[in-house]
């Protein structure tokens, strides 16, 4: 069968499209006709897999929050027993995000040629990663796939939340900057110019203040385009030197001791380390396959690395705490744990309990960081007006003494 896009009208004369296949257009249109709606455009998925079997990328940015949604929504309906070919149709006809709903199109089509769920999915990496598709197949494998399916919706809501959390904390401060930067900058650009021009007319002498705040301004207004480009040069020089892997290193081994920041940093990389990994090895994933998953979701090298030494470590018949305490790269009450949940058998519930505690930490460090940041810029910005304001005042000041 062919995928075909539709647009047309239901019962009541609403607007509606969607992806159904079908034999033919004719044969889409007898379907849906029995469901009252009228089609007025077919035309063939352009998305869908060729005779070749090759699969055109999905298009299209799918949000955390939607990936859980859907995913969600097919749990529920192969927990319902219904056949996965139907519950992918059924899915495909619920999700509203286009390229959510043509790359299901696109799987169930490839489902109903004989694919495996975790196959199909895989030829779309930019919707499902190596994470969500390991998980798929470990639980078509068990058996379980309805719970895997839960277990990932779960985890993507975490994460999804987690990302919100780092974006809230950090949109107030980022506001609070570019209107200091904005004010500050319309200030030496157009009203500083003016205060000059009368001071220079009174022809008298400036104390030092007045003048570095005039050469400040001379040097916005005449050269604001020099440190801009000093600006994109220095941004453009770090992304470049963090792109070559010695570069990358260095950067995320310092970044790891950055006051107040660095800590945050290990806090997110735990969390996400032991929620992943708990939830690939309740899942039934293989602890090696389990870690390079694992490894391959840590953005910074320094932490990778550590867990790539443990995996190779774990291979010649070590423990899972022992290397990564090794490593001193985890907290110690982080090996602690894993070391007693290796010992009890309950290490996917220690790993757990682990990002929970983590995410606590996280939410309560996030919070302390607003409340510094927030009155941190405002003491900033009050120096920097401050300084403006005194800088203005005082030559003013010293005029009317002369005048008197």
């Amino acid at each position: 069968m062919t995928v075909y896009a539709y647009k047309g009208f239901d019962a009541r004369g609403k607007p509606i499209s969607g992806l159904r296949d079908a034999e033919s257009p004719r044969a889409l249109r007898q379907h849906l006709r029995k469901d009252g709606v009228m089609i007025n455009q077919v035309t063939e998925n352009t998305q869908a897999p060729s005779a070749g079997g090759k699969v055109a990328k999905s298009r299209g940015r799918v949000s955390a929050q939607e990936l859980a949604m859907s995913t969600r929504q097919l749990a529920t309906l192969v927990g319902a027993a219904i056949p996965l070919v139907d519950a992918l149709a059924a899915l495909a006809d619920q999700v509203e995000h286009p390229a959510l709903r043509a790359t299901i199109a696109q799987i169930r089509q490839r489902v109903n040629e004989g694919a495996a769920l975790g196959d199909a999915m895989a030829e779309h990496p930019r919707i499902f990663n190596t994470l969500f598709v390991n998980m798929i197949r470990a639980g078509e494998t068990s058996g379980a796939l309805d719970i895997v399916l839960n277990r990932l919706s779960d985890f993507t809501e975490n994460q999804a939340k987690l990302q919100q959390k780092i974006i809230g904390t950090m949109f107030y401060p980022i506001i609070m900057i570019g209107m200091a930067f904005g004010v500050v900058g319309i200030l030496m650009t157009f009203v500083i110019p003016k205060i000059t021009r009368l001071f220079e007319s009174q022809k008298a002498a400036l104390p030092l203040p007045t003048m570095v705040l005039i050469g400040l301004s001379n040097f916005i207004k005449d050269y604001w385009w020099l440190a801009i480009l000093m600006v994109f040069g220095a941004v453009t020089w770090v992304r470049r030197y963090y792109a070559t892997p010695k570069g990358r290193e260095r950067i995320d081994a310092r970044l790891l001791h950055v006051p107040i920041f660095g800590e945050l940093i290990r806090m997110l990389a735990v969390t996400r380390f032991s929620r992943t990994l708990a939830t690939l090895l309740s899942s039934s994933v293989p602890l090696l396959t389990a870690f390079d998953i694992v490894k391959s979701i840590i953005t910074n090298k320094t932490l990778a690395a550590a867990i790539e030494d443990a995996r190779s470590a774990i291979q010649q018949g070590e423990s899972i705490a022992a290397p990564l305490k090794r490593s001193g790269e985890f907290p110690p009450i982080v090996t602690h744990m894993i070391a007693v949940g290796e010992k009890s058998g309950q290490l996917e519930d220690m790993l757990f309990k682990i990002a929970d505690a983590y995410d606590a930490q996280v939410d309560a460090r996030l919070i302390a960081l607003t409340s510094i940041l927030e009155p941190l810029i405002i003491v900033i910005m009050g120096l920097v007006v401050g300084f403006i304001v005194f800088s203005i005042m005082l030559p003013m000041l010293q005029l009317s003494s002369f005048a008197k």
